[in-house]
Protein backbone atom coordinates (compact mmCIF):
# COMPACT_ATOMS: atom_id res chain seq x y z
CA UNK A 1 0.00 0.00 0.00
CA UNK A 2 1.58 3.66 -0.95
CA UNK A 3 0.88 5.06 2.61
CA UNK A 4 1.67 2.23 4.92
CA UNK A 5 2.58 3.17 8.40
CA UNK A 6 2.25 6.85 7.72
CA UNK A 7 -0.02 9.35 9.71
CA UNK A 8 -2.38 11.54 7.72
CA UNK A 9 -4.17 14.97 8.78
CA UNK A 10 -6.77 15.85 6.73
CA UNK A 11 -8.85 19.10 7.18
CA UNK A 12 -12.09 19.77 5.99
CA UNK A 13 -12.64 16.10 5.64
CA UNK A 14 -16.39 16.47 6.33
CA UNK A 15 -17.33 16.67 2.81
CA UNK A 16 -15.83 16.96 -1.35
CA UNK A 17 -12.25 16.55 -1.19
CA UNK A 18 -11.41 16.39 2.16
CA UNK A 19 -13.76 12.97 2.42
CA UNK A 20 -13.09 11.11 -0.44
CA UNK A 21 -9.04 11.66 0.28
CA UNK A 22 -9.66 10.45 3.44
CA UNK A 23 -11.30 7.16 2.05
CA UNK A 24 -8.77 6.95 -0.57
CA UNK A 25 -5.78 7.61 1.96
CA UNK A 26 -7.12 4.91 4.41
CA UNK A 27 -7.26 2.27 1.72
CA UNK A 28 -3.95 3.32 0.96
CA UNK A 29 -2.99 2.39 4.99
CA UNK A 30 -2.53 5.71 6.25
CA UNK A 31 -3.98 6.27 9.74
CA UNK A 32 -6.70 9.22 9.32
CA UNK A 33 -7.26 12.18 11.20
CA UNK A 34 -10.21 13.71 10.27
CA UNK A 35 -10.61 17.52 10.64
CA UNK A 36 -13.86 19.92 10.08
CA UNK A 37 -15.81 21.87 12.64
CA UNK A 38 -19.14 19.46 10.86
CA UNK A 39 -19.27 17.09 13.50
CA UNK A 40 -22.05 14.77 12.01
CA UNK A 41 -20.30 14.98 8.49
CA UNK A 42 -16.86 14.62 9.98
CA UNK A 43 -18.21 11.49 12.17
CA UNK A 44 -19.46 10.15 9.87
CA UNK A 45 -16.45 10.06 7.44
CA UNK A 46 -14.61 8.63 10.46
CA UNK A 47 -17.50 6.11 10.67
CA UNK A 48 -17.50 5.28 6.73
CA UNK A 49 -13.19 4.57 7.15
CA UNK A 50 -13.39 2.16 10.30
CA UNK A 51 -16.10 0.42 8.71
CA UNK A 52 -13.96 0.10 5.57
CA UNK A 53 -11.09 -1.51 7.77
CA UNK A 54 -9.32 1.99 8.36
CA UNK A 55 -8.37 3.35 11.14
CA UNK A 56 -9.48 7.23 11.64
CA UNK A 57 -10.07 9.77 14.75
CA UNK A 58 -12.19 12.95 14.46
CA UNK A 59 -10.77 16.26 15.47
CA UNK A 60 -12.84 19.29 15.44
CA UNK A 61 -11.14 22.32 14.49
CA UNK A 62 -11.50 25.70 13.14
CA UNK A 63 -8.66 25.99 11.27
CA UNK A 64 -8.71 29.94 11.38
CA UNK A 65 -8.33 29.41 15.09
CA UNK A 66 -4.70 28.64 16.15
CA UNK A 67 -5.60 26.89 19.56
CA UNK A 68 -7.71 25.10 17.20
CA UNK A 69 -4.42 24.11 14.99
CA UNK A 70 -2.20 22.91 17.50
CA UNK A 71 -4.93 20.81 19.00
CA UNK A 72 -5.31 19.30 16.04
CA UNK A 73 -1.50 18.22 15.14
CA UNK A 74 -1.48 17.13 19.09
CA UNK A 75 -4.44 14.64 18.66
CA UNK A 76 -2.36 12.73 16.35
CA UNK A 77 0.58 12.72 17.65
CA UNK A 78 -1.07 11.84 21.16
CA UNK A 79 -2.98 8.92 19.31
CA UNK A 80 -0.79 7.50 16.29
CA UNK A 81 2.39 9.12 18.05
CA UNK A 82 3.54 11.06 14.54
CA UNK A 83 2.59 13.15 11.41
CA UNK A 84 3.63 12.30 8.19
CA UNK A 85 0.87 13.57 6.02
CA UNK A 86 -1.12 17.48 6.42
CA UNK A 87 -3.33 17.66 3.72
CA UNK A 88 -4.40 21.21 4.74
CA UNK A 89 -7.62 21.76 2.42
CA UNK A 90 -10.57 23.19 4.56
CA UNK A 91 -11.60 26.26 2.76
CA UNK A 92 -14.92 28.41 1.49
CA UNK A 93 -16.04 30.03 -1.81
CA UNK A 94 -18.37 32.37 0.48
CA UNK A 95 -21.66 33.27 -2.47
CA UNK A 96 -21.16 36.93 -1.35
CA UNK A 97 -17.76 36.64 -2.95
CA UNK A 98 -17.82 39.16 -6.21
CA UNK A 99 -15.82 42.46 -7.46
CA UNK A 100 -13.56 44.58 -5.36
CA UNK A 101 -16.48 47.02 -5.32
CA UNK A 102 -18.91 44.40 -4.10
CA UNK A 103 -17.25 42.09 -1.88
CA UNK A 104 -17.56 43.32 1.89
CA UNK A 105 -14.75 43.60 3.77
CA UNK A 106 -16.43 40.95 5.86
CA UNK A 107 -16.39 38.49 3.40
CA UNK A 108 -12.32 39.11 2.85
CA UNK A 109 -11.28 38.82 6.23
CA UNK A 110 -13.77 35.30 6.25
CA UNK A 111 -12.14 33.88 3.20
CA UNK A 112 -8.71 35.07 4.35
CA UNK A 113 -9.03 33.52 7.30
CA UNK A 114 -9.80 30.03 6.68
CA UNK A 115 -8.17 30.16 2.90
CA UNK A 116 -5.14 31.45 3.86
CA UNK A 117 -3.96 31.66 7.37
CA UNK A 118 -5.94 28.46 7.88
CA UNK A 119 -2.96 26.55 5.73
CA UNK A 120 -0.07 28.79 7.36
CA UNK A 121 -1.54 27.76 10.99
CA UNK A 122 -1.66 23.97 9.68
CA UNK A 123 1.84 24.22 8.72
CA UNK A 124 3.27 26.28 11.57
CA UNK A 125 2.54 23.72 13.81
CA UNK A 126 2.62 20.61 11.38
CA UNK A 127 6.00 21.04 10.39
CA UNK A 128 7.42 20.72 13.98
CA UNK A 129 5.63 17.78 13.93
CA UNK A 130 7.11 16.24 10.57
CA UNK A 131 10.26 17.36 11.95
CA UNK A 132 10.19 14.75 14.75
CA UNK A 133 9.14 12.10 12.59
CA UNK A 134 12.09 12.97 9.86
CA UNK A 135 10.42 14.22 7.29
CA UNK A 136 6.94 14.35 5.58
CA UNK A 137 4.63 15.86 2.92
CA UNK A 138 2.54 19.02 3.14
CA UNK A 139 -0.23 18.98 0.69
CA UNK A 140 -1.52 22.51 0.63
CA UNK A 141 -5.50 23.10 -1.54
CA UNK A 142 -5.31 26.08 -4.21
CA UNK A 143 -6.72 26.53 -7.03
CA UNK A 144 -6.56 27.11 -10.82
CA UNK A 145 -7.91 30.41 -10.58
CA UNK A 146 -4.36 31.35 -8.40
CA UNK A 147 -2.71 31.17 -11.13
CA UNK A 148 -5.26 32.51 -13.61
CA UNK A 149 -8.07 34.55 -12.23
CA UNK A 150 -11.81 33.58 -12.60
CA UNK A 151 -14.26 34.25 -15.22
CA UNK A 152 -16.74 34.66 -12.17
CA UNK A 153 -15.53 37.43 -9.84
CA UNK A 154 -14.50 36.19 -6.75
CA UNK A 155 -11.97 38.55 -5.48
CA UNK A 156 -11.18 36.95 -2.08
CA UNK A 157 -10.93 33.87 -3.10
CA UNK A 158 -8.87 33.85 -6.16
CA UNK A 159 -6.72 36.22 -3.64
CA UNK A 160 -5.99 33.84 -0.49
CA UNK A 161 -5.35 30.66 -3.15
CA UNK A 162 -2.69 33.17 -4.97
CA UNK A 163 -1.75 33.53 -1.27
CA UNK A 164 -1.40 29.74 -0.85
CA UNK A 165 0.70 29.22 -3.58
CA UNK A 166 3.18 31.75 -2.75
CA UNK A 167 3.11 30.13 0.90
CA UNK A 168 3.87 27.46 -0.30
CA UNK A 169 6.28 27.47 -2.72
CA UNK A 170 8.06 29.79 0.23
CA UNK A 171 8.10 26.59 2.72
CA UNK A 172 9.14 24.15 0.50
CA UNK A 173 12.59 25.98 0.01
CA UNK A 174 12.97 26.64 3.42
CA UNK A 175 12.41 23.35 4.78
CA UNK A 176 13.47 20.95 1.38
CA UNK A 177 16.65 19.66 2.97
CA UNK A 178 14.65 18.56 6.26
CA UNK A 179 12.93 15.75 3.91
CA UNK A 180 9.76 18.10 3.85
CA UNK A 181 7.92 18.52 0.90
CA UNK A 182 5.36 21.37 0.67
CA UNK A 183 2.96 21.33 -2.33
CA UNK A 184 0.35 23.15 -3.63
CA UNK A 185 -2.73 21.24 -5.54
CA UNK A 186 -4.51 23.44 -7.84
CA UNK A 187 -7.83 22.27 -8.84
CA UNK A 188 -9.92 23.00 -11.78
CA UNK A 189 -13.92 23.23 -11.08
CA UNK A 190 -15.18 20.83 -8.81
CA UNK A 191 -18.77 18.74 -8.75
CA UNK A 192 -18.95 19.70 -5.18
CA UNK A 193 -21.09 21.48 -3.10
CA UNK A 194 -18.62 23.90 -2.55
CA UNK A 195 -18.96 25.57 -6.15
CA UNK A 196 -22.34 24.81 -6.77
CA UNK A 197 -23.55 26.59 -4.56
CA UNK A 198 -21.43 29.37 -5.81
CA UNK A 199 -21.99 28.69 -9.54
CA UNK A 200 -25.82 28.78 -8.43
CA UNK A 201 -27.34 29.66 -12.20
CA UNK A 202 -27.14 27.30 -15.38
CA UNK A 203 -25.51 30.58 -16.80
CA UNK A 204 -22.75 30.95 -14.09
CA UNK A 205 -21.81 26.75 -15.00
CA UNK A 206 -21.19 27.70 -18.52
CA UNK A 207 -19.35 30.41 -18.12
CA UNK A 208 -17.14 28.15 -15.95
CA UNK A 209 -17.57 25.00 -17.93
CA UNK A 210 -16.94 26.87 -21.80
CA UNK A 211 -12.80 27.40 -20.75
CA UNK A 212 -12.46 23.33 -20.32
CA UNK A 213 -11.36 21.59 -22.68
CA UNK A 214 -12.53 18.33 -21.08
CA UNK A 215 -16.35 20.13 -21.25
CA UNK A 216 -17.01 18.55 -17.45
CA UNK A 217 -16.54 19.63 -13.94
CA UNK A 218 -13.74 17.28 -12.09
CA UNK A 219 -14.80 15.48 -9.34
CA UNK A 220 -13.47 14.98 -5.68
CA UNK A 221 -12.59 11.79 -6.05
CA UNK A 222 -10.13 12.52 -9.03
CA UNK A 223 -8.40 15.31 -6.45
CA UNK A 224 -8.04 12.53 -3.85
CA UNK A 225 -6.40 10.54 -6.50
CA UNK A 226 -3.70 13.31 -7.39
CA UNK A 227 -3.36 14.25 -3.47
CA UNK A 228 -2.31 10.43 -3.21
CA UNK A 229 0.76 11.19 -5.45
CA UNK A 230 1.55 14.19 -3.53
CA UNK A 231 1.41 12.12 -0.05
CA UNK A 232 3.09 8.97 -1.38
CA UNK A 233 7.07 8.70 -2.01
CA UNK A 234 6.25 8.12 -5.54
CA UNK A 235 6.84 12.26 -5.15
CA UNK A 236 10.09 12.26 -3.40
CA UNK A 237 11.79 14.50 -5.84
CA UNK A 238 8.78 16.64 -5.92
CA UNK A 239 8.35 19.86 -3.76
CA UNK A 240 7.24 23.86 -4.62
CA UNK A 241 5.09 23.07 -7.09
CA UNK A 242 1.41 24.12 -8.17
CA UNK A 243 0.55 20.77 -9.07
CA UNK A 244 -2.64 21.22 -11.50
CA UNK A 245 -5.33 18.72 -11.92
CA UNK A 246 -8.34 21.02 -13.87
CA UNK A 247 -9.29 19.16 -16.90
CA UNK A 248 -6.66 21.83 -18.93
CA UNK A 249 -8.40 24.86 -18.24
CA UNK A 250 -4.91 26.65 -17.56
CA UNK A 251 -4.08 25.80 -21.05
CA UNK A 252 -7.06 27.22 -23.00
CA UNK A 253 -8.51 29.97 -20.61
CA UNK A 254 -9.53 32.74 -22.65
CA UNK A 255 -11.72 36.06 -21.34
CA UNK A 256 -14.99 35.46 -22.36
CA UNK A 257 -17.19 37.32 -24.47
Amino acid sequence: MRLADKVALITGAASGIGKETASLFAQEGAKIVAVDLNDSDGEKTVSEVNSAGGDAIYVNANVSKSSDCEHMVKAAEEKYGKLNVMFNNAGIMDSRDDNAQVTEEEVWDLTMAINLKGVFLGCKFGIPAMQKAGGGSIINTASFVGLMGAATPQVAYTASKGGVISLTRELAVIHARENIRVNALCPGPLRTELLMKFLDTEAKKQKRLVHIPMGRFGEAKEMAKAALFLASDESSYTTGTEFVVDGGITSAYVTPE
